[in-house]
């Protein structure tokens, strides 16, 4: 093993070995993703009982039935029944005076769907939608070999190629067709899309462009409808931040691959993470100083870069600290070391 010098190949086992460990190690930024993806998928049902609700208040049963009793019997001349996921809902604010000509009806759209815009206002940009779609499904499009982390590696980033085939492939593998009359029950969504999709339908009375039919409801009503709109963006913000603590880690991995040239020293580095390895009883060949890339300074760095939980006793000792630093004249006494120091 001494004798086996490091190569490309040989680096990007060692790679994917540590790419591996760092998706499954319960960081604190998981932990937050994972939580994101709970809350959402909680709160899903709860706001769309509430739009269910504004939207019978709209098109009562009564009436939805009678149209679609006529439509049934005339045909499409009363084809002004139908299924959508996304809305225009709108409150009436108050007006103080008659010289106030501000907007007296504030209105957003919301939409229902898996791809439906995380935006704010009027905003139908669909990439925050796509950001949603693919920080909730993750594990099904990395188990497709898509890659569901394109928009975090490349925040900030130009369009390139490479992005956009990641997006496209991604949004195929999940079902969509950004073709598709997305807005109504007879899009050509299919697979994962279709399926989260169906579940998020109301019946309405209009033209199938949901701006022509705002729908009315209180202020209560709408401030949640945009908070649940904001849980959805959150998501995509936790995703993000644990793509990029990964990537930071990565790539701190590769700068310290490339500078070993021996393969034990990449084993060490494994070893040091507690990555399970075939060989066993090796001996640390490297003896060329403490450096950052010594798989001990290395490995140290790198598991520093996540968010740390503290411990109790951790938080304590760590206030100890501070008030002694700046009180030196000032003798600091804990009798009992369970006493609450810190919230």
């Amino acid at each position: 093993m001494t004798n086996i010098r490091m190569n490309d190949e040989l680096r990007g086992k060692i790679l994917n070995r540590f790419v591996e460990h760092l998706e499954e190690h319960n960081s604190e930024e998981k932990k937050a993703y994972l939580k994101a993806c709970k809350a959402i998928t909680k709160q899903y049902p709860k706001v769309f009982k509430l739009a269910k609700k504004v939207v019978s208040r709209a098109y009562p049963a009564k009436d939805v039935g009678i149209c679609q009793s006529l439509k049934k019997k005339y045909g499409d001349p009363l084809d002004v029944v139908a299924k959508d996921k996304c809305f225009y809902f709108s409150y009436a604010t108050d007006i103080d005076n008659e010289n106030d000509y501000s907007e007296s009806e504030v209105s957003e759209h919301f939409d229902f769907g898996l791809f439906g815009s995380c935006g704010s206002q009027h905003d139908y940009n669909n990439e925050s939608g796509k950001k949603f779609a693919y920080a909730y499904y993750r594990d099904e499009l990395k188990a497709k070999d898509c890659n569901p982390d394109v928009y975090p590696q490349h925040e900030g980033n130009q369009e390139n190629p490479n992005k956009s085939m990641a997006i496209e492939k991604c949004s195929e593998a999940l079902g969509y067709d950004r073709y598709s009359n997305y807005n109504s029950s007879d899009d050509n969504n299919i697979g994962l899309t279709n399926e989260f999709d169906k579940q998020w339908y109301l019946d309405i009375i209009g033209t199938s462009h949901c701006r022509s039919r705002t729908i009315a409801c209180s202020k209560v009503e709408f401030e949640k409808f945009q908070m649940f709109k904001k849980q959805k963006a959150q998501l995509y913000v936790a995703h993000c931040a644990w793509v990029g603590l990964m990537t930071k880690q990565i790539d701190q991995i590769k700068i310290g691959l490339k500078a070993y040239r021996t393969l034990i020293e990449g084993v060490n580095l494994m070893r040091q993470f507690n990555i399970k390895i075939d060989e066993a009883d090796l001996v640390k060949v490297n003896s060329t100083g403490l450096t950052v890339y010594d798989p001990v300074n290395l490995a140290d760095m790198v598991k520093g870069m996540a968010t740390q939980s503290l411990t109790r006793e951790q938080k304590i000792a760590e206030r100890l600290k501070y008030e002694s630093e700046h009180s030196p004249d000032t003798l600091v006494v804990v009798s009992n070391p369970n006493s609450s120091m810190v919230n």
